[in-house]
């Protein structure tokens, strides 16, 4: 499963941090719902196609960028969605294998898994740190395969936005679109997502499971 925008609402900081960057290196504006498109890419995929910013420039926007996020980053600033908690504790209590699979930096997600306490539940994290092409492409997954012993077939990939989606189908696994996320229930679906939920605790309703 993802984790932005799936499990913990980080697009406020998400956004206030992209937004501070753009300012700070008197980039051309863009709107929070552009900068909200991209999230769910490795970082500097984000800027490469939200400002067309070429290597050297988007290098520098991920500096600027992981220094603001920290800054902005007090603590209570991102929560969880509601339900994610308890239903992953009822999955953990049944034997699922759980995974976060998330194209967040290896520091800042290992931070986030131990302050909400996944650690005590996830079999494996896996982070744009830890393979060469982030989503879309199939590697993340892959590894989260690898990692489990699982088969395709029998894990679901859960997330909010059609590169998770996207990233799941080429690995060769059913995937689950959440619908409060970053990404619109249309965009999951031309993704093409086999589940959409509104509530992370309807995991536990799905025939998968």
């Amino acid at each position: 499963m993802d984790f932005d925008g799936t499990l913990a609402d980080t697009q406020p900081l998400i956004l206030r941090s992209l937004q501070g960057t753009i300012a700070e290196l008197g980039l051309p504006s863009r709107t929070d719902a552009e900068c909200a498109s991209i999230i769910g890419l490795p970082l500097k995929e984000c800027f490469v196609q939200l400002l067309d910013a070429d290597d050297c420039l988007a290098e520098r926007c991920c500096e600027v960028y992981r220094r603001l996020f920290d800054e902005y980053n007090y603590p209570g600033t991102v929560t969880l969605f509601p339900h994610v908690e308890e239903t992953l504790h009822e999955l953990h209590h049944h034997g699922m294998q759980l995974a976060i699979c998330s194209s967040r930096a290896r520091a800042t997600l290992d931070r986030f898994v131990q302050t909400f306490g996944f650690n005590k539940m996830v079999q494996a994290v896996v982070s744009a740190d830890d393979v060469l092409r982030g989503k879309p492409y199939p590697d993340p997954t892959l590894r989260v395969l690898e990692i489990t012993g699982s088969s395709p077939n029998e894990t679901l990939m859960v997330g909010d936005a059609s590169y998770d989606i996207m990233m799941g189908r080429a690995a060769g696994c059913p995937t689950c679109g959440v619908t409060y996320g970053n990404q619109t229930e249309s965009q999951l679906r031309e993704a093409g997502a086999d589940y959409l939920i509104n509530d992370f605790q309807d995991l536990l309703t799905l025939s998968i499971f």
